[in-house]
């Protein structure tokens, strides 16, 4: 009998035991993502989810997403990775220099993921590609490289020119090392170098009013999150002083900008899920090597080229990824 009851209290222990755990509710992990521009801007937030659902993670069935844009104000994004840290997120997923400094001062501990960043060695967000160390990792940009094939398509398209303009975001700490090491490649194919800033939308038209009294044949535009939420501003103000103008995304020539040659920005938001794939499988950030930018794509606006009245030659189209008619 006493067998019996023990046998009857075990199996209703158990039946409990099952039934609270059947109660609690399963803790899913939170990502934080933080871009500029707004929600309904955003070119890349869905190529980031496409890569999580790939990868089989899928809100709210085994994910949760906090999105988290900070506008044209880099000084903003500190309030954003603030706002992420407040409601406990396990990850965090953002871009651009600036943003993911203000990301590294808030926490040395949550995981941060870089999406897309020009020299994260310089910036002294990670020590080695090979070996992050501390608690961010994720995909770098060529910047330097990419930024001396821009003006060497510019050299190209416009064999008299000789004066370039550079426009830079100064709140931006890797736009003064593109400077300093394209510098002396511009030098060997004879191009004279000149740098303008904007930091917003506001100082694009007294930025670009500058590089016409300078007599600029053409403008570089730096990769820049600032720039590519301003990319309507930035081919308005292009067509308005006829100054053809090298961008560094797909999207900003999608908005006006005559050429872009870069790595896709795209491709690298949606590689960066595999890094949150990782993470939220037990990786450490210091122990994932960073990437680089694998799928470059040279883009023409051909309807901004004759806005301009720019004749592009056959040739150099054919070689293009994209021409936008």
């Amino acid at each position: 009998m006493k067998a019996a009851l023990g046998l009857l209290s075990a199996m209703a222990l158990v039946a409990t035991s099952v039934t609270c755990a059947a109660e609690e509710p399963v803790k899913v992990p939170r990502v934080g993502y933080i871009r500029s521009g707004s929600f309904n801007s955003d070119p890349y937030r869905e190529h980031f989810v496409q890569g999580m659902r790939d990868l089989g993670w899928g809100a709210p069935r085994n994910v949760a997403f906090e999105f988290q844009n900070y506008g044209e104000d880099h000084h903003a994004a500190a309030a954003a990775v603030e706002e992420l840290l407040r409601i406990t997120v396990d990850v965090i997923v953002i871009g651009g220099t600036p943003a993911i400094r203000a990301a590294q001062a808030a926490t040395r501990t949550v995981p941060i993921v870089m999406a897309a960043v020009n020299d994260p060695i310089g910036a002294g967000f990670i020590q080695s590609l090979a070996r992050p160390g501390g608690n961010i990792t994720g995909l770098a940009l060529l910047s330097p490289e990419l930024t001396t094939k821009r003006l060497e398509l510019i050299k190209e398209l416009m064999p008299t020119a000789t004066r370039i303009a550079i426009l830079q975001n100064p709140d931006n700490s890797g736009h003064q090392m593109i400077v300093k090491e394209v510098k002396p490649a511009s030098r060997s194919i004879g191009l004279e170098l000149r740098v303008f800033e904007a930091r917003s939308p506001d100082d694009l038209e007294p930025a670009f009013e500058a590089m016409r009294q300078w007599q600029s044949h053409a403008a570089i535009v730096l990769d820049d999150a600032v720039f590519i939420a301003s990319r309507a501003q930035l081919a308005a103000q292009a067509i308005t002083h006829q100054l053809p103008l090298a961008c560094g995304f797909r999207e900003v020539v999608q908005a006006g900008c005559m050429l872009a040659y870069s790595a896709s920005l795209a491709d690298m938001w949606y590689r960066s899920a595999g890094y949150v794939d990782k993470i939220l499988k037990g990786a450490k950030p210091a122990d994932l090597p960073v990437q680089q930018g694998t799928k470059f794509e040279l883009v023409i606006n051909l309807k901004t080229a004759k806005a301009i009245g720019f004749t592009i030659a056959e040739p150099f189209l054919a070689r293009a990824d994209e021409v936008i008619e």
